[in-house]
């Protein structure tokens, strides 16, 4: 079994620097798979969110997992989940985190996230949405329904997922309990080197999400793992070229959240912390061309709202 890092962050919690993300349509029961099979293998921090539907066969993972004795105690993971967009209206935050950990099965999480800076009808059940269903959002309500939530114990600690740094400055300016967290995409095609300037300097942790190009979804591309570049510095050191995209952002001082539910891929993508990059390698990829995988645009259509969320990422 594989030993994956930690990262310590602002409020002193340890994260591992790994972790494992759950947007799946593989169903409850791959999922739940999955999970025990991550564990085994060294995971133990999980990425959910409300809106992915695989809080449920999450928490029954974890409850296999402790009757099985791969691990002794809940604690000894590191559970994240998110706010949907959905339940992003401050009277019911606090009504979006209970909903999870009933899902989820658990008295508390390690990190509650808000998905993204927008909110959505809650009716809403399919993308693209209408016109209609998607809104700003009250940032300022919606965080202190995130703080009370802390405050509650519901969850150890607070941050945001899709920020940009004009958002955090906003959400800074008047939040009691600063985010935590800042989840975004970033890759080997998507550096976001001004986002990680101005998290670094504001004590916010990044976590990457889609390290390898959201490849396999509908919006991602291929371009990371069919990279000549990085396949080049694979065969030199024999390694995967997605191990190879892993470890440089690994480099960058950040966690990653990485979805496979392929066992032998999910031992790769933990085996990446006994060796490093060259500098001359990691400068290699530093000059690879960028391409954004996740345009929230192509997701929920091309609405005001979205299309300046994806012009600010």
């Amino acid at each position: 079994m594989a030993t994956v890092p930690m990262a310590s962050l602002s409020n002193g919690q340890l994260i591992p620097v790994m972790g494992m993300g759950t947007m799946s349509a593989a169903g409850p029961e791959a999922t739940r798979t999955a999970i025990v099979e991550a564990i085994r293998a060294g995971y133990r921090h999980f990425d959910t969110s409300y809106s992915y539907g695989t809080e449920k066969p999450l928490g029954e993972g974890i409850r296999e997992a402790l009757e099985a004795g791969l691990i002794k105690s809940r604690d000894e993971l590191f559970i994240t989940s998110k706010l949907s967009c959905g339940f992003a209206d401050p009277p019911v935050v606090v009504d979006g985190i209970r909903g999870s950990l009933r899902n989820l099965g658990l008295e508390y999480v390690d990190m509650y996230l808000i998905h993204m800076p927008l909110k959505l009808n809650p009716q809403v059940r399919r993308i693209p949405v209408a016109k209609e269903d998607i809104f700003a959002m009250d940032l300022k309500g919606v965080w202190e329904g995130m703080e009370e939530g802390q405050r509650l114990g519901l969850t150890k600690a607070i941050g945001v997922s899709n920020f940009s740094p004009r958002r955090l400055q906003e959400l800074l300016s008047f939040a009691k309990i600063p985010p935590v967290i800042n989840q975004v995409e970033m890759s080997p095609l998507w550096h976001q080197n001004k986002l990680r300037e101005f998290c670094k300097q504001k004590g916010i942790h990044i976590t990457a999400y889609s390290p390898l190009g959201a490849v396999g979804t509908f919006w991602g591309h291929n371009k990371i793992v069919d990279s000549d570049v990085i396949a080049e510095i694979a065969k030199l050191k024999g390694k995967t070229s997605a191990q190879i995209a892993l470890r440089w952002v690994y480099e960058k001082g950040v966690s990653i959240v990485a979805k496979s539910f392929d066992k032998e891929r999910m031992r790769q993508n933990i085996d990446i912390f006994d060796w490093s990059l060259t500098e001359e390698e990691s400068a290699k990829i530093d000059q690879l061309p960028q391409h954004k995988a996740v345009v929230f645009a192509n997701i929920y259509g091309p609405h005001d709202v979205v299309l300046q969320l994806d012009a600010e990422l």
